[in-house]
């Protein structure tokens, strides 16, 4: 071989060595660049939030005793006043009906059975006269239906229909008696004492506490309900009859039950309000008033009070931002509440939020990639959380430029 022609060929063979690796990298390492896994796009998460609601602020009367709940919640809002346990007056007739009720249901809309009124019925009329108590006429061969035996014992308050109907479900008043005893028992109702039908007695007693648990459980009764909400009604025999209870309609006020005695009046009320997207049920008694307008003047402020504690709470709004993503090869997006979301919550709430998503490497605008949890009260609300836009997946040029990620 000539001189100077074997640098030529060891610089062929180098060229042809780097061609063939170059070769080799371009058909192994661009596939390999394309396929190999990517980084995930880094996040950024809302930190967790604890927040609290205003306190409510009750307004019980000062006089006598009073207690307020809520149908749904346990035990009472607030209470003022001794707690003992006091003359119940005519709200004893709500337990007369409950435990007549229990013996002889009615289905809603029914009139139940025809109950032939004789003698004894008109003979509790004269006992009633005789202690003052409130009545409705009655005589011998009059046929009443059960319904319109119980709306002439709560709607007037009627003191001898309370006995009849009691008598006629249960044949004596020892024996209801001893029925409306185990449905107090049955019921908690542990310092509520019962001693005749109509709370003539002063016997009759019970704590504001059990009166709004017994409220309650009168709500839940479909025929005792539509009842004590009735302002007038109008009965064969009797004629018109005229409630007791002159705040129904008022307020939102639809119920309970009045009871009068000689130094004091009673009521047994019930509410309805709309807070929020929520319907809110009151039930509250008062006890030991000087007089019923004196009661009632303060009624509405009671109902006011328990509707102002309640606070409708927005959780999440549509849109809101929990958390950035971001891409090493330029995507943006962030994951926001797919919803809005609100609880409507009593008084001091306490609230914690908490936001978690899944890592990606790129979504589409709607795709859900976490959630935010918020505990309320102990209990759990739970937002789904989406994409606002496109996060593109890593792009060919990138993973090329890339290949060690």
């Amino acid at each position: 071989m000539p001189r100077g022609e074997e640098p030529r060929y060891g610089l062929r063979r180098f060229v042809a060595a780097v061609s063939a690796t170059v070769i080799l990298l371009i058909g192994v390492g661009v596939p390999v660049s394309i396929v190999a896994p990517v980084p995930q796009a880094r996040a950024e998460v809302a930190q967790e939030q604890q927040r609290a609601t205003d306190p409510a602020a009750i307004r019980l009367p000062s006089f006598g005793s009073s207690a307020v709940g809520v149908v749904g919640m346990p035990g009472v809002l607030a209470k003022r006043g001794p707690q003992a346990p006091r003359q119940m007056a005519s709200i004893t007739k709500v337990i007369t009906m409950l435990v007549v009720l229990e013996k002889r249901p009615l289905a809603a809309g029914e009139d139940g059975p025809t109950i032939t009124l004789g003698q004894r019925d008109v003979g509790y009329l004269d006992q009633v006269i005789a202690a003052n108590g409130s009545w409705q006429p009655v005589q011998a061969g009059w046929r009443v239906s059960q319904r319109a035996a119980i709306e002439t014992t709560m709607i007037p308050s009627a003191n001898n229909y309370a006995e009849t109907l009691a008598v006629w479900a249960y044949g004596s008043v020892p024996a209801y008696l001893d029925a409306a005893r185990a449905f107090l028992k049955a019921n908690g109702l542990d310092d509520t004492t019962v001693v005749d039908t109509n709370g003539l007695s002063s016997g009759d007693r019970s704590t504001p506490t059990d009166l709004v648990d017994l409220g309650r459980i009168a709500l839940a009764n479909p025929v005792l309900a539509a009842t004590v909400r009735m302002a007038t009604a109008d009965e064969p025999n009797v004629g018109a009859l005229e409630n007791t209870n002159q705040l129904l309609g008022t307020d939102g006020i639809d119920g309970l039950k009045t009871g009068t005695y000689d130094t004091g009046a009673n009521l047994l009320f019930s509410a309805t309000r709309r807070v929020g997207d929520r319907t809110v049920r009151i039930v509250g008694v008062v006890l030991g008033a000087r007089d019923h307008p004196t009661l009632d003047a303060r009624v509405p402020a009671v109902v006011d009070s328990v509707v102002a504690g309640y606070h409708d709470l927005a959780l999440a709004k549509p849109g809101q931002v929990f958390a950035t993503y971001e891409t090493r090869w330029g995507g943006v997006g962030r994951a926001v509440a797919a919803k809005a979301v609100s609880r409507v919550v009593w008084s001091r709430a306490r609230v914690v939020r908490k936001a978690s998503v899944d890592p990606i490497t790129g979504g589409r605008k709607g795709e859900r990639v976490g959630e935010v949890t918020y505990s309320v009260d102990g209990s759990t609300v739970v937002v789904p959380l989406v994409l606002d836009r496109d996060v593109l997946a890593a792009p060919v040029w990138w993973r090329l430029t890339h290949p060690l990620r």
